[in-house]
């Protein structure tokens, strides 16, 4: 069939080779990498940092802290197999620490950037290596301590050569724009800060400690949470260059759980981002038929997001005595310590949701309840490995009246988001060339290249490209008007469970903007020819 959109492997092939030079390899998106939004002891205020233990957590975050609920789910997820965290430190009304340089015409104010009554910062002047002439330059030494009054420095910046004026490159307003600690406040006096003397003679340079206005604020909120498109603050922080594929809001506090307005917001920058939104519990959900009863008027119904059933028990190191505690940064850390040893469309087969020793759950399931709650689309955490003779698949939170019965499952899910994110990534570069027959070429053989490959490590129902995958790129979605435009759309598809069962999207390329919609195809029809009738009226109509 001449044109035909679902291609057979030779005429990919064909593509492939000849536009193999100029069309770049899709790189397969990283999985396992969680973000995490709460509030934290201290560190940088709506800016994303990427740690790798709890020990990267504690030395940018501060630990352990009793308000802060993010810090027990960090240690929770690196406990359990977590790999990889994004954390953004969000707050409410929490005030940094201010410096006062005493000089000749006034002080010299500094403020923290981070907020917090554990910001221990302490600053030095001296006038080392500067000329007499140049009365007005200085140096300044600032440092974070670990403890008030200690000498365990956990950061420094020596700006030297400074200047209470304005000169280009030199004046201290402008210089401490580049600070990580501190910044200038209020106005700038006429005269140089005086030196800073040690206390005795054998101290040459004495520092200046902050005062103790520092403040570490209230108990968060919803708005403190979703934050500001415009300021890119709370979950706007999450810039499209971070990528992370499971979202965790632990509870605002230890009896406020997160409302739904910060969870909607989360949801839709989930599906913006092609990520699962990883839920708690309720915390009135106590027993397997509460959780039942709950899950029939449960509003938060959606292919992105997971549940795991039920809270959980740990002891608190802090309050000294066993304390419950959300299981979505466990269940986090299970789905990302599965895909160590295989690839993110396995189903989990050999790994059960079994948590590490230290946390166990608080309700005990039997294996009918959980059957029961897999049904309804809650997954359960296990403390022992499950007696039934074939393991549950891991669940979505989709309605089972959802459009595909394949989005129930998590895998396969999370199979189709990895996909769909690799190939936006990937051909990213559309948004920057004219569109035109050669580009359309170049993309389908980029994006068909990438699918081939991974229909032969078994991600596909079958190895058949016909069966597996198909890719368009060509006049029908790319109409005359376009041509010469920074816009380029592309059609592809995949078959998930069974062959030739494709799931269909539509990506557009274009200068500053790129989407990715689903396109419904008739996913009843049983032979090829009917399958090309239906992705040509799906680009039609679409």
């Amino acid at each position: 069939m001449p044109g035909s959109p679902v291609a057979e492997r030779g005429a990919f092939e064909i593509i492939a080779s000849q536009s193999a030079e100029s069309a770049p390899a899709i790189a397969r998106a990283r999985t396992g990498v969680t973000a995490f939004i709460g509030r934290t002891l201290r560190g940088p205020l709506h800016r994303p940092v990427r740690i790798a233990s709890f020990s990267d957590y504690q030395r940018s975050f501060g630990g352990l802290w009793q308000p802060s609920t993010l810090s027990y789910a960090i240690h929770q997820f690196f406990e359990n197999g977590g790999r990889e965290a994004l954390v953004v430190r969000v707050a409410n009304g929490a005030r940094p620490p201010t410096l006062h340089l005493p000089g000749p015409r006034g002080e010299l104010q500094l403020i923290g950037l981070n907020p917090g009554s554990r910001e221990y910062l302490r600053a030095a002047i001296d006038y080392d290596g500067i000329p007499p002439q140049q009365s007005d330059r200085f140096n300044l030494n600032v440092q974070r301590l670990q403890m008030p009054g200690s000498e365990r420095i956990e950061d420094q910046e020596i700006w030297r050569r400074l200047s209470v004026g304005e000169d280009a490159g030199c004046g201290i307003v402008q210089a401490l724009q580049a600070s990580r600690l501190v910044r200038v406040q209020g106005s700038v006096p006429s005269a140089r800060p005086e030196r800073t003397l040690g206390a005795g003679a054998a101290v040459a340079v004495g520092y200046v400690a902050c005062g103790a206005d520092g403040d570490d604020g209230a108990p968060l909120s919803d708005y403190d949470v979703i934050g500001s498109a415009g300021e890119h603050s709370g979950l706007h922080a999450l810039s499209p260059q971070e990528r992370f594929d499971l979202l965790c809001i632990p509870p605002l506090a230890r009896e406020r759980a997160v409302g739904f307005a910060a969870l909607l917001v989360a949801l839709r920058l989930c599906r913006e981002r092609h990520a699962m939104l990883v839920l708690d519990p309720p915390a009135g959900w106590n027993s397997v038929e509460t959780a039942l009863a709950g899950l029939r008027s449960w509003p938060l119904r959606s292919a992105d997001a997971v549940m795991f059933f039920p809270s959980l028990l740990q002891h608190d190191p802090l309050r000294n005595r066993l304390e419950s505690f959300g299981s979505a940064a466990a269940g986090a850390a299970l789905i990302a310590r599965s895909e160590e040893s295989s690839p993110v469309w396995s189903p989990m087969r050999a790994d059960e949701p079994i948590l590490r020793p230290g946390l166990k759950p608080a309700v005990a399931v039997s294996d009918i309840e959980r059957a029961r709650l897999a049904q309804a689309g809650v997954n359960t955490l296990l403390a022992l490995r499950s007696s039934a003779r074939t393991p549950l698949s891991l669940r979505t939170l989709a309605s089972a009246t959802s459009d595909s019965s394949d989005w129930q499952h998590l895998a396969a899910r999370r199979l189709a988001l990895f996909v769909v994110s690799s190939i936006e990534n990937g051909t990213a570069w559309l948004r920057d060339v004219p569109s035109g027959p050669t580009v359309w070429s170049r993309a389908q053989a980029q994006v068909a290249q990438f699918l081939e490959e991974l229909s032969r490590d078994g991600a596909f129902a079958s190895t058949r490209s016909d069966e597996s995958y198909f890719v368009i790129c060509d006049e029908r979605l790319n109409p005359p008007e376009h041509l010469g435009a920074p816009r380029t759309d592309l059609l592809f598809g995949f078959a998930l469970t069974r062959p030739a069962d494709f799931h269909a999207f539509r990506l557009t390329q274009a200068r500053g903007v790129s989407r990715v919609r689903p396109i419904v195809v008739n996913r009843l029809s049983t032979c090829r020819p009917r399958v090309e009738s239906e992705i040509e009226s799906s680009i039609l109509s679409s």
